[in-house]
């Protein structure tokens, strides 16, 4: 008799452990994958020539610097950001730039992993003309004075 008990209590012991141990296999196969990754910060990134010397820079404006108006930091994001919208609208790309709200730029790949935007270190030259909706902000004509992109309408609106 006392066999018999044996029996009965060590099967549903062994079903109850078996189930228990296996438990966190079925629990980790259904968890969902993260759909967005982390954003890239592609300015942390600097590659250098070892030994690189810096070119010498001519004295004096070329034809198309007399005309020109460097836009830098603030104001070559908004450029950025405003040439890639109309392009966008002229040509249909699929590619979109977006205003954060910490007031800096970035876009999504195709994998929807955020980058964010950097103006080149020296700026970029723009055409006076195309230029002059720009002179409010930061970093026009290379000024550290002016408005930053954190008090456009689109970014007080951003979701990032």
């Amino acid at each position: 008799m006392k066999q018999l008990l044996d029996r009965r209590g060590n099967r549903p012991t062994a079903i109850i452990l078996s189930a228990l141990l296996t438990m966190p296999l079925f629990v980790g196969c259904g968890q969902p994958q993260a759909s967005v990754p982390p954003p890239v910060d592609d300015t942390r990134i600097t590659t250098t020539a070892p030994n690189a010397t810096p070119a010498a820079k001519k004295k004096g404006l070329n034809k198309v610097q007399k005309g020109a108006v460097v836009l830098a930091g603030a104001a070559a994001l908004y450029y950025l950001y405003n040439r890639q919208k109309n392009a966008k609208a002229q040509t249909g790309a699929n590619s979109k730039y977006y205003l954060s709200k910490n007031g800096r730029v970035y876009y999504r790949d195709a994998n929807r992993q955020v980058h964010w935007v950097t103006p080149p270190p020296d700026g970029i030259q723009v055409p006076e003309a195309e230029a002059q909706k720009y002179r409010d902000y930061q970093g026009y004509d290379n000024r550290s004075t002016g408005r930053d992109l954190t008090s456009l309408p689109e970014a007080q609106s951003a979701t990032y």
